[in-house]
């Protein structure tokens, strides 16, 4: 076994990584990054600057990338389409300081970005309006499904969980088609957290793609019905983070056990993870863990890695993610993300 403080290794490797192009040369990928507010230093952790968000796409513009729809991305990365580097620019909940902060600065750079909206909020508090959202929606953003409530679905008992969630997925379809004569394609989980059968049911739903919170790059090869996202608040916001993961590249498993996002009963849950060794540079490969310390076990065999991740001690969050990075022979970097969820805390 092989511990390591993966903390400051990883924001020194991200630091330090190679500038060069982020676009694999086999398949196509996707950087995508989640924002909620804009401008409204009231809540921190949920808000990025304006001269931060600025300077994110200003690094987009400088540095050539596309810049599309979350459901546009998904159509690119599914085409026979030029291989490009290519953002995507997310917005949850749907507040105020999107329309008023925000949405000036991405047609100042003639960005389109889409916003996910919990129908049930709509016009209320700080949110949005349906008169706003049908404005966004003609200045080139596209509106994506967040359930009615943006309720803790996976806090309900197993009874009533599925047809809940299910239910109010199609409610808030049918409110966004009545109040905006559109029928959203994409689809985003409160607070990032689902269980397979929430999985089975936004594919069986006819979403074309749905994000989670869980980071990281998504690729041709990416499970599609639970698509990792960047989170940008203010704590990650500053250019130099940014861009590193701009940068990034999608190191995907061919082989992933367990699947699930949730949280074992002994609360010390490991990960297998099989792929491709390739060019990686297995030597320099990190293991991260919010809120402990990895351990980890590498096995590489016939031009294959398989990689055992599991925690020294007992996870306590409710949200815990399980992050490794390894940078190839050219110096790029790529970068996985698990995400385990434990409802049991509140």
């Amino acid at each position: 076994m092989t511990a390591l403080s993966g903390p400051i290794l990883l924001i020194l490797s991200l630091l330090f990584s190679n500038p060069t192009s982020s676009v694999a040369t086999d398949h196509k990928e996707v950087v995508c990054f989640v924002y909620h507010r804009f401008g409204d230093d009231r809540y921190p952790s949920t808000n990025i600057s304006l001269a931060d968000f600025e300077a994110h796409l200003q690094y987009l513009r400088d540095h050539d990338y596309q810049v599309l729809t979350f459901a546009d991305a998904i159509d690119y990365l599914q085409s026979n389409q030029e291989n490009r580097k290519t953002a995507v620019i997310t917005i949850d909940d749907g507040y105020k300081s999107f329309h008023t902060n925000g949405l000036p600065l991405l047609e100042k750079y003639g960005y389109p970005a889409t916003v996910f909206i919990n129908t049930e909020t709509v016009g209320g508090g700080d949110y949005m309006s349906w008169s706003e959202l049908k404005d966004a929606g003609n200045r080139k953003i596209e509106i994506g499904n967040h359930t009615h409530s943006h309720a803790y679905f996976l806090n309900l008992p197993e009874n009533s969980r599925y047809k809940t969630f299910d239910d109010e997925i199609r409610l808030s379809q049918k409110i966004i088609k009545e109040q905006l004569g559109l029928t959203p394609t994409t689809f985003a989980y409160p607070y990032g957290e689902l269980d397979p059968k929430m999985e089975a049911i936004i594919r069986n739903a006819g979403f074309k793609a749905a994000a989670a919170q869980n980071s990281g790059v998504i690729s041709a090869q990416s499970n599609l019905m639970r698509c990792p996202r960047f989170p940008m608040s203010e704590s990650y916001a500053a250019l130099d983070k940014f861009s590193s993961k701009a940068r990034m590249n999608a190191l995907v498993p061919k082989e992933e056990t367990p699947t699930s996002f949730m949280m074992p009963e002994h609360h010390r849950p490991e990960l297998t993870l099989q792929f491709v060794t390739g060019a990686l540079q297995i030597k320099q490969l990190q293991c991260f863990i919010q809120g402990g310390e990895c351990q980890m076990t590498i096995t590489e065999k016939e031009g294959e890695t398989t990689l055992k991740l599991t925690s020294e001690g007992k996870l306590t969050r409710r949200r815990t993610l399980y992050t490794v990075t390894v940078p190839d022979k050219n110096g790029q970097w790529y970068w996985y993300s698990h995400l385990w969820i434990d409802p049991s805390v509140k």
